[in-house]
């Protein structure tokens, strides 16, 4: 069954991600399933970074340690990755720029630089001629590359488009007339199948699109700024505001202030940026404004390490905010689920009028997969605003105390009556009070909604046998790897099954505890250092796991680190 490993190796600004982008692509539209991830260092030239994409015949939902073709832009690509090369793997390198690699048989030496000189006029093109030669060791066709450096380049000027052409082309011919027929690797468009190519960032600002989201506020922060980047670039499309704010705090109170005023509103930004946010997030709590904050994380503290990914932010995006009041924190593994988990975000923040948190990292913000299209039929914008009758009487309660606790919301100057709302405690009518009956009623009401939430929440999801051997257990973006990871095990006769949380708060309890108990053996696999999931497990059930599987060097978890520690 086809498995095929590509890696990208060079320094920033040497078009790494273009080549990355481009194969998966073609990949994508060959009729495979691809997943492709990137680590790249925090700098805007220089330091080594590398791109990967693993092609197979079925779909897949990580990356792998071992490859089959290694493309290495600088030479010290070949000193960091010609060791996760398979027995079969190679390769392509230019010899002007690095040392040929030592006692290896798949060597291609292709003089990419040279040809990129001759063929497009400058030495820029050498990633389109990298992507050519790729094709060419592979014997795939070359049509889908120039067809797709057409479309990429058909709004730049006509020389640049001839030029990355003609520099593919290039690198094709050479690699395929010198090397193809000593790789032993092929591999051939197949029967065509369409699927959407899209990373998790991409997949948060689609789903806010088809949620109505019209106001989005944000302060670039890595890795969540490509989801404010997107959005930008869809403001006519959608009638939606993109604004860039002075910093994260101004972000979340513009988020605030549009929702109060009756708009679907969207912030995204990473643990830095959602330190500076938790004073309006409690404004938020408080006021009973709606909002969806996407938590991309990334390794802390501080700066941390801004280009990597981490899950070290669960507990943080739990209890941020002074003073109590409810959230909602989503936990999506996948595109698919971030699509449909932000759609959801937006209706549950406006009929429970809270703050919902959609809790992603960097590996899953960046990962490229092919997917089924969206079913968009499904969804529905429900944006649970009171009704105005003529016969209302003219005073309204913003803050009305309720059996469910939420209260009715008008939009301000949208109807006879005066809507008031205050950041100190108040009234049910929103002006502020020091009541301290009032102020337990307040709180009480707030509370309230809990209940509600409880009955929409969205269950952890068990794949494989309920009375199983052993039981794999994470959230977010390890969902792809620990499912790779089970299905290995079980291939091998175990008996092994996988709990994954699309949903970490409020905390599913009973589900938990009803499948903790069919269950031998639980390991819990976490990017982070203390288990944090574990920790919440054990303070909301009073259960614990056997054993924890962690990993915080910044890096994703592969199938065969987790299989070698269990």
């Amino acid at each position: 069954m086809l498995d095929f490993n590509i890696k990208i190796g060079g320094q920033a600004g040497q078009g790494m991600q273009t080549i990355g982008y481009i194969l998966s692509k073609i990949f994508s539209r060959g009729g495979y399933h691809i997943f492709s991830n990137q680590d790249y260092q925090s700098r805007i030239r220089g330091g080594h970074n590398f791109f990967q994409i693993r092609v197979a015949a079925n779909p897949v939902f990580a990356a792998t340690d071992k490859v089959d073709l290694l493309i290495a832009l600088d030479e010290l690509s070949i000193a960091e990755h010609q060791a996760e090369l398979k027995d079969s793997g190679g390769i392509i390198y230019d010899a002007d720029k690095s040392a040929p690699p030592v006692a290896l048989s798949g060597r291609f030496n292709i003089p990419l630089e040279k040809l990129a000189v001759e063929a497009g006029g400058k030495k820029v093109f050498v990633n389109s001629v990298a992507s050519g030669a790729a094709l060419g060791l592979l014997g795939y066709d070359f049509k889908p590359l120039e067809k797709l450096l057409y479309a990429s380049f058909s709004k730049k000027k006509p020389e640049t488009l001839t030029a990355n052409i003609k520099a593919a082309k290039a690198g094709y011919q050479y690699a395929e007339a010198n090397y193809a027929s000593r790789f032993v690797h092929k591999l051939k468009p197949q029967v065509t199948t369409p699927r959407l190519m899209i990373n998790g960032n991409e997949a948060i600002a689609l789903g806010a699109l088809a949620a109505g989201c019209n106001f989005f506020a944000a302060y670039p922060m890595t890795p969540a700024t490509s989801i404010m980047v997107y959005l930008a670039g869809k403001q006519q499309d959608f009638n939606i505001i993109v604004e860039q704010a002075e910093d994260e705090l101004a972000a979340l109170n513009m988020v605030l202030g549009a929702s109060y005023a009756g708009a679907r509103a969207m912030t995204a930004t990473s643990g830095g940026g959602f330190a500076l946010m938790t004073e309006a997030l409690s404004l938020a709590g408080i006021t009973e404004t709606p909002a969806v904050i996407a938590l991309v994380q990334r390794p802390g503290p501080a700066t941390g390490l801004p280009t990597r990914t981490e899950q070290g932010d669960l507990l943080f995006a739990l209890h941020a905010g002074h003073g109590e009041f409810q959230r909602i924190i989503f936990t999506p593994g996948s595109a698919e689920e971030a699509f449909y988990l932000t759609h959801k975000a937006f209706n549950l923040a406006d009929k429970y009028q809270i703050p919902v948190l959609i809790l992603s990292d960097q590996h899953l913000a960046d990962s490229y997969r092919n997917i089924e299209p969206f079913d968009l039929s499904a969804l529905k914008i429900d944006k649970y605003f009171a009704k105005e009758a003529p016969e209302v009487a003219r005073e309204y309660q913003r803050h009305k105390i309720t059996a469910s606790g939420i209260s009715p919301r008008l939009i301000p100057g949208k109807s006879r009556q005066l809507v008031v709302t205050d950041s100190d405690e108040h009234t049910e009518d929103g002006h502020l009070t020091e009541d301290l009956d009032m102020r337990v009623n307040m709180v009480d009401k707030r509370e309230r909604k809990y209940q509600g939430i409880m009955a929409e929440l969205e269950p952890p999801v068990l794949s494989g046998a309920a009375e199983a051997d052993l039981l794999l257990i994470g959230w977010g973006s390890t969902c792809g790897v620990i499912s790779e990871v089970v299905q290995r095990l079980n291939a091998q006769g175990r008996r092994v099954s996988q709990l994954h949380f699309p949903q970490v708060w409020p905390f599913p309890k009973a589900a938990v505890t009803g499948i903790f108990k069919a269950v031998k053996r639980k390991v819990l696999i976490e990017n982070n250092r203390t288990g944090q999931l574990a920790q919440l497990l054990r303070a909301e059930t009073g259960l614990s796991v056997d054993d924890k599987i962690l990993k915080y060097d910044g890096r994703p978890f592969t199938a065969a680190y987790i299989l070698e520690r269990l």
